[in-house]
């Protein structure tokens, strides 16, 4: 591979993603707030830089991968940040989970500076970036989408282009809000197991069989049954991206019943000082409601 990618963002999900594109050939170089995280990255083949301006000094493609809206403006629009120092023609795509109206505001700030922009934000959490089978759902124009497809396939399985800039995180929020459903049936399903004595591993098999199955239960269910809640994707961003997509139904004149139920029970575990765990802890609230911790 011939081009040069700029990796802005080496958490949880963006470090194994950067480092899957070191394997597929690519030339990366990878900033972050935290250095060591910049630097398990050159460990693995890449390059570290000190500042995103360095990251983005004549890369043909340049990715950010961080927490929230605020942070993908200011790493876009700061004085040393990708505006300024990206050059003209280069790839922006954005692998972050924000609000879908600041995608498509930036992207065209990007555009206006000669940028071609992507909203590609992914789903599949730290095993897929890990695994580089993420599913990434893709805002932007084919032509832009068709010439960075060999950086998706580094990164992603399913890789689709779902309409403008601003529909990738549109359809990101959606699968945030059948995710969110999804880890709390889940944990009362195992709650209610649990109190009638059943043999919960077994039963969460033959669940996972049947039309209840799901990625959800796959790889959620243990976790609970283990009381194990290392963050793969943590509760505190997830709610993040609850109040992205009860924003978005309102001004959409949308009603999402119970995806408002399950966003305040998001919220009610982070304030409790969880927002640390694996999403899969909103078990633990579930758990509380019912009197069995």
């Amino acid at each position: 591979m011939s081009k040069t990618i700029a990796f802005i963002g080496l958490g949880i999900m963006g470090l194994p993603m950067a480092k899957n594109l070191v394997s597929a050939g690519f030339d990366v170089r990878g900033f972050n707030r935290s250095p060591e995280k910049a630097q398990a990255l050159a460990e693995a083949g890449g390059q570290a830089a000190g500042t995103i301006a360095e990251a983005v000094d004549g890369a043909e493609v340049i990715i950010t991968m961080v927490p929230d809206s605020p942070d993908v403006e200011d790493v876009l629009t700061r004085e040393d940040g990708i505006l300024a120092h990206a050059a003209a023609g280069a790839t922006w795509i954005d692998f972050s989970t924000i609000r879908p109206d600041v995608a498509k505001g930036l992207a065209e700030q990007a555009k206006a500076k000669g940028l071609k922009a992507l909203d590609a934000p992914v789903s599949g959490g730290e095993p897929g970036a890990v695994d580089g089978v993420l599913s990434i759902m893709v805002g932007g124009d084919q032509a832009d989408f068709d010439a960075a497809a060999e950086v998706f396939d580094a990164v992603g399985k399913t890789i689709v282009l779902v309409g403008p800039s601003g529909s990738g995180q549109t359809v990101k929020a959606a699968n945030q809000l059948i995710v969110a459903g999804n880890i709390g049936l889940l944990a009362e399903a195992v709650v209610f197991l649990e109190a009638y004595g059943v043999e919960t591993t077994s039963a969460l098999q033959v669940l996972g069989g049947g039309l209840a199955g799901s990625k959800v239960l796959e790889q959620k269910g243990q976790k609970m049954l283990d009381r194990s809640f290392e963050p793969g994707f943590r509760l505190a961003l997830h709610h993040k991206d609850m109040g992205i997509v009860t924003a978005a139904a309102r001004e959409a004149g949308v009603a999402i019943p119970l995806g408002s139920s399950v966003a305040q029970l998001v919220a009610a575990t982070v304030q409790q000082g969880n927002g640390g765990l694996d999403h899969s802890g909103l078990f633990t609230v579930v758990e509380q409601l019912s009197g069995k911790q």
